[in-house]
């Protein structure tokens, strides 16, 4: 990818966000052209579109849209990261590179505050997350809106805000909204 676009990033993609946020959201991997190119989590792809409108919507956001990580996009009380830092092969995470990949994440998951909702965007997120805390996946199974305890909080799933997903209609803006903001009403302590 180096070769082919050497003005992208090209290399892992950092967390973006509020460091004292009580939503996480946890991706995939960056995209091809979207984190691979800014250096950014769901920023200048398909996916990033939905999310951050439904983030500004939901007040975690001071913009609806992402281009660039100069475009003066601030989170509040909300953080981005994902399962995998770098553009996996052919787009898509293997299982290695999430295993490899999650004491990243476990130790972005131990720095967060008490009673902190985790929005995992996904199946393969998912199971990262449960990866990351040692809790197994068949007695916490993926299910769109599905909501699991934490030692440390609230996980709940959603289907991820890919361009197929959205297309397709396995993800409506309807059901993303719903689960974005169920995940504020738990970090504002609404139950």
């Amino acid at each position: 990818m180096r070769r082919t676009h050497p003005q992208y990033h090209n290399g892992p993609v950092a967390p973006f966000g509020d460091p004292g946020a009580r939503l996480l959201v946890v991706g995939l991997a960056p995209g091809m052209h979207g984190a691979n190119a800014t250096g950014r989590p769901f920023t200048g792809d398909h996916a990033g579109i939905l999310l951050y409108r439904t983030l500004y919507q939901t007040g975690f956001s001071n913009r609806p849209d992402a281009s660039s990580r100069d475009d003066g996009l601030e989170l509040t009380g909300c953080r981005i990261t994902n399962a995998v830092k770098c553009l996996p092969p052919e787009n898509k995470p293997t299982t290695l590179e999430v295993d490899t990949c999650n004491m990243y994440l476990r130790s972005e998951l131990a720095e967060l505050p008490s009673n902190t909702v985790v929005l995992a965007l996904g199946a393969i997120a998912h199971r990262a997350v449960l990866k990351a805390w040692s809790l197994r996946p068949g007695a916490h199974p993926f299910a769109h809106a599905r909501e699991h305890a934490l030692p440390n909080g609230m996980l709940i799933d959603s289907y991820h805000c890919s361009r197929y997903n959205t297309q397709t209609g396995r993800l409506t803006t309807e059901m993303f909204v719903a689960v974005v903001e169920r995940a504020a009403a738990l970090v504002r302590g609404e139950t």
